[in-house]
This record gives structure tokens, C-alpha cells and sequence, in this order.
């Protein structure tokens, strides 16, 4: 199995109607919006994520947007598509480096001291999943536990799928939601590709970075029972996104 590291780029949108487009496509409230990277995502009419992203706001008109560069084109033609009518300009993507500061994972358009496997286990670590063309329409935001990120807001009023995401959250909860797992790998090198399958079980890997030559951690979608019964161990994620993803009564 093999793995290629992931390659993200950036890309901006400017002009007077870019929040309320934005509003209107993402499943965050891009009004709260600062000067640091928030995970978000673009849901499909099924709500399941078609894009994972990251945004940050620059003033009033002006926001970065990050993306798997094996997305990027996609969600160009994405934003074209239902901005046709709307004011903003759309830059050409230019390449972002994956790198932590302190202890979180982020980007920075200055790769001098970003380190991709670096991030990449820092985001297993800390449940920063990426979503890549594998992974595309997969998972529901719920089950990524986007919501205990801030990369959901139920309040914010209506986007693209977001009657069947506030359905998850009012009327029912994911069974099968975001776990951070080590498991042995039996000697077969690289760690599983995103969007397959741990063996038989109905365990999906979302993504996974191998730690030494046997073994490795992933973020991986299940219900707590298929982990009892897998040869895998569970790993501590961060005290948020340790809760229950139902709602709070």
C-alpha cells in the first residue's frame, strides 16, 4: 500500500459579496471568522463533505481558503458555478505548506521550517483530518467531529446541504464517528490509504501515517463495538473531541 504525502494549496477570495457567498456554501459562520485557520467544509446535497477546508479572513472582503491540492480544481469550478452571479474575484491557488506552530497543525506560505510528516501525525494526533479526492462525499461532518472543532454552526441559517447536517443534529447522532487508533501493521510497509477499509471490519481509515516499519496511527470512522472487536488500540484525542458527538439535551 502506498501513501504519498499530502499537498495542499491556497487560494483567495476578494469583493464585497465573498462572506455572504461563503455563508452561504460552508458549514461554519464566516462572520466569526479571524486571522487563523478554521476547519470547515463544503457538504454535498446528501451532506456528506465534498470539500474539507480551512478559512481565515483578511478584513472585511478578503478570505484564504486551503484545500488538497487534488481538490482544487474541483472546487474551483465549484465556486464558479454558484458564485456566477456574486461579486468577488477568485485568485489563481498557489502552494501551502502543511507545518505546526506550538503544537497545533496549520500552514504557511514560507515552507523554511514546515515539515509534512511532521503535520501529519500533530493532525492525528490532534483529529485535524484531511479530506483528499479518496475521501471525497465519504463522511458526514458529525462523524469527523467537525461540529467539536467549531466547523459547524447550527445557528447560522441555510447552505448547501444543510437540512440533512442539522437532521443529524437534531433528530439523531452518527452511530459510527471519528476514533484515533494505533494498530500493528504485520510487516506490510506503508500504512493504509484514506477512504479503505482495516481488513474485514467496516472500520474506514480517513487517514493514517505510519510510526515505525510495523505499525501506525490513524483517524479512522467506526462504532465503538467494530473497535472492541478490532485488533486495534485506542488512542486519546484531544479533551474536545473526546464528548459524545449526540446532542447535548
Amino acid at each position: 500500500m502506498t501513501n504519498s504525502l499530502p499537498t495542499f494549496e491556497q487560494m483567495t477570495l476578494t469583493g464585497s459579496d465573498a462572506e455572504k457567498f461563503l455563508q452561504a456554501q460552508v458549514t461554519c459562520d464566516v462572520t466569526k471568522l479571524g486571522l487563523s485557520y478554521t476547519p470547515t467544509a463544503i457538504v454535498n446535497l446528501k451532506g456528506r463533505i465534498q470539500f474539507g477546508l480551512w478559512l481565515k479572513r483578511h478584513g472585511e472582503e478578503q478570505f484564504e481558503i486551503v484545500t488538497a491540492s487534488d481538490c482544487m480544481s474541483e472546487l474551483q469550478a465549484h465556486i464558479k458555478k454558484y458564485g456566477a452571479f456574486s461579486k468577488f474575484e477568485m485568485s489563481d491557488p498557489d502552494r501551502v505548506s502543511p507545518c505546526v506552530v506550538g503544537d497545533e497543525p496549520t500552514f504557511s506560505v514560507d515552507d523554511a521550517n514546515c515539515n509534512v510528516e511532521h503535520w501529519m501525525t500533530q493532525s492525528i494526533r490532534t483529529g485535524n483530518y484531511w479530506i483528499t479526492a479518496q475521501t471525497q462525499g465519504l463522511f458526514q461532518p458529525q462523524e469527523l467531529r467537525l461540529h467539536q472543532r467549531g466547523g459547524v454552526d447550527y445557528d447560522k441559517g441555510c447552505y448547501l446541504g444543510q437540512e440533512v447536517v442539522a437532521r443529524i443534529y437534531f433528530k439523531s447522532a452518527p452511530k459510527a464517528f471519528l476514533h484515533r487508533i494505533q494498530v500493528k501493521n504485520q510487516g506490510q510497509g506503508d500504512a493504509p490509504m484514506p477512504g479503505n477499509t482495516l481488513g474485514d471490519s467496516k472500520i474506514q481509515v480517513v487517514n493514517a501515517v505510519a510510526t515505525d516499519d510495523d505499525t501506525f496511527e490513524a483517524l479512522v470512522v467506526a462504532r465503538p463495538e467494530q473497535l472492541a472487536d478490532a485488533d486495534a488500540m485506542i488512542l486519546e484525542l484531544p479533551p474536545a473531541l473526546q464528548a459524545s458527538v449526540a446532542r447535548e439535551a
